[in-house]
């Protein structure tokens, strides 16, 4: 049974990772300190590398927090049928994720060489990539169009136009843009129910 302590604690943890996870997507990971995520909180500056160690632990952390959202949010759903309108939606429900933003923030430090979030931010495309996959594969695709090729693009397109818009809001239309995305795809690959990829 949790004590008090230990749910107090645990509150204070989730309070600092959320925290943290908006002022990285903000402000980056370097220029955010401790004091920033403190104040953001509501739990003293001392308390964060008490439960995290370091701001390195602390990134780590949240990526960690970030990537189970993400599986959460694609996770399917028991009897849910394959077809391309639901995987348009995940894919839109993806892209309107707060953690999206948080990773395409990140994305220049994660290519940095020896960078520490490297390995999350590879096990995140590669749980996307996964589940774009799996739905295509149940999709009738063109003969010599795999579906983990078509699944890399997809992605790469998504997160391109998400770049785009953090860049120049003003100029950059996201939901149009991922529209024409879908009009794309559903071009490639016509909806069925169920339908097994050519080629298996």
């Amino acid at each position: 049974m949790t004590t008090r302590r230990e749910q107090t604690s645990n509150e204070s943890r989730e309070l600092i990772l959320a925290a943290a996870a908006e002022l990285f997507a903000e402000k980056g990971y370097r220029q955010t300190t401790f004091i920033d995520v403190a104040e953001r909180s509501g739990i003293s500056r001392g308390s964060i590398p008490w439960h995290f160690g370091s701001k390195e632990g602390l990134l780590l952390a949240v990526l960690e927090r970030s990537v189970a959202m993400v599986r959460d949010s694609l996770a399917e759903r028991p009897g849910e049928q394959a077809s391309l309108e639901q995987l348009n939606r995940g894919a839109g429900m993806m892209f309107a994720l707060p953690t999206t933003k948080l990773f395409v923030t990140l994305l220049v430090e994660a290519l940095e060489p020896d960078s520490p979030i490297r390995g999350r931010y590879v096990e995140i495309h590669d749980t996307l990539r996964e589940h774009c996959r799996r739905w295509l594969e149940r999709l009738p695709l063109p003969q010599g169009l795999s579906a983990e090729a078509l699944a890399v693009t997809i992605i790469g397109a998504g997160i391109g136009v998400h770049q785009q818009w953090l860049l120049a809001p003003e100029r950059v239309d996201p939901e149009q843009a991922l529209a024409a995305l879908r009009a794309l795809v559903a071009g490639i690959a016509p909806a069925g129910e169920g339908a097994a990829s050519h080629g298996e």
